[in-house]
């Protein structure tokens, strides 16, 4: 009876894990804008500090809802990039380019890379602005 005791804590533990969870691309609706999530790289994921995941077909889309959440608190928040799409990674690391030649789905041309390099690489071929995720936050809020 303990050992029957002892695994239902440990599911139970285990099932509140804060973790991204993979965008099932022409499925998962953004839960911002409710369009179906089909461009690999600009998808967004939010995760609260409770394990729910919020998933987005594009940045902005992430940054708006984050706006609008009241009861839930973020612990991280991820984003598809340029170089491997359908890859996530931590938005609080990357780069953001801001550029009009890298259309985005809904039309903000912000795309993420994985570090300033990579980013600065693109740049030099399409152009654009590049910010951190603290800048494109307050860019994004004005």
């Amino acid at each position: 009876m303990k050992n029957v005791f002892t695994l239902l804590i440990i599911l139970a533990l285990s099932s509140c894990t804060n973790e991204k969870k993979p965008i099932v691309y022409g499925s998962d609706a953004c839960d911002f804008c409710r369009m179906n999530i089909v461009d690999k790289i600009h998808g967004a994921e939010i995760v609260t500090q409770k394990g729910k995941v919020y998933k987005f077909d594009a940045i902005e889309c992430m940054i708006n809802f984050k706006d609008d959440m009241t009861k839930e608190k973020v612990d991280m928040f991820f984003t598809n990039h340029y170089l491997k799409p359908e890859e996530l990674i931590r938005a609080e690391q990357a780069t953001f380019l801001i550029s009009e030649n890298i259309p985005s789905p809904m039309g903000e041309y912000i795309t993420a890379f994985p570090t300033k390099v990579d980013a600065e690489k693109v740049q030099a071929d399409k152009d654009g602005e590049l910010y951190t995720w603290e800048e494109l936050l307050k860019q994004q809020a004005n």
